[in-house]
């Protein structure tokens, strides 16, 4: 990816995770409004987590600013790692949230259910599905290519399912209300909390697998493995070049891309390596991440082994 196209993409990135911030605030003082005022513990939730997604958002959003600055004398390889490294914050602010709202619940449910105007739950529900809905969408339009924005996205896509939820539930409360299960009623609310929570669960999890399989510098996705041995490919059946030894590491948006080729003596020089480099270089431009490429030619195997 060339340096002014990555310059563009960290622009994107950013001004995604700002519109992001932006509806998080909005629909936090909602939820946080109208779960004070209906005495719902579940809205109370979702408002909690809406501030949460907020203070992740502007996490992110600094972590895109810091790595966009490229190398410099103190990080001479840049500050990629911080992407995974926020992207596993966020799963660990996720899941503790997750786990005090199960706790909660099972303590109200215990303690006889509380009662909440269904009719509310299910209004709240569908508002705030609509607006998780929406944000989801745009962020998977701007910016596909960004982990970053793929986890703020799947934060809001957990949303807008938890929302579902409570709409739903909100519906089958009324509907308990007209029948000899209307007792039921009182712990509509916790029972939610308890499903938003374990549907929600596989989220925070996801995450921290993410994060600390980049951290360790783990190898990219299959399909950008596969694009990788093709350019390789390429340049080896156009330049004579033996089967290489390769290694490849992804952390955020940088991608390493380490080949070492055990050519015969006296015959290539480091006008030839030179030549092999660029012309990798140019083949991974095409890939959506910085690419940080080493090639090397030895007639040493153990130096490339």
């Amino acid at each position: 990816m060339a340096d002014g196209e990555s310059s563009r993409s960290a622009q994107h990135e950013q001004r995604a995770l700002r519109v992001s911030m932006a509806v998080s605030i909005a629909l936090s003082a909602v939820a946080l409004v109208w779960g004070l005022a209906a005495g719902s513990q579940v809205i109370l939730l979702d408002g909690v987590y809406a501030i949460l997604g907020l203070g992740l958002s502007w996490l992110a959003l600094y972590a895109s600013r810091l790595a966009a600055v490229g190398p410099t004398p103190r990080f001479p390889f840049g500050r990629e790692s911080l992407v995974p490294l926020v992207v596993g914050v966020q799963g660990l602010a996720l899941l503790g949230t997750l786990v005090y709202a199960a706790v909660e619940a099972v303590r109200v449910i215990l303690d006889g259910g509380s009662d909440v105007a269904a009719a509310g739950l299910a209004a709240y529900g569908a508002v705030s599905g609509l607006a998780c809905f929406a944000a989801y969408g745009y962020l998977v339009r701007h910016g596909p290519r960004s982990d970053l924005i793929r986890a703020d996205a799947a934060v809001w896509l957990a949303g807008a399912v938890t929302s579902i939820v409570i709409a739903v539930g909100g519906v089958v409360a009324v509907l308990l209300g007209t029948t000899a299960w209307r007792g039921a009623k009182v712990y509509a609310d916790s029972v939610l909390v308890l499903l938003s929570c374990v549907m929600l669960a596989r989220l925070p999890v996801r995450m921290l697998r993410q994060a600390a399989s980049e951290l360790l510098e783990s190898a990219p996705e299959p399909a950008v493995q596969q694009l990788i041995r093709e350019v390789i490919e390429r340049v080896r059946a156009a330049e004579g070049l033996p089967e290489p030894v390769l290694r490849t590491g992804k952390v955020g948006h940088k991608l390493y891309v380490d080949v070492g080729f055990v050519v015969p003596p006296g015959r290539w020089d480091i006008a030839d390596e030179d030549r092999v480099r660029r012309t990798l270089r140019d083949g991974l431009a095409a890939l959506p991440y910085a690419p940080w490429t080493v090639v090397e030619l030895t007639t040493d195997p153990g130096l490339v082994l």
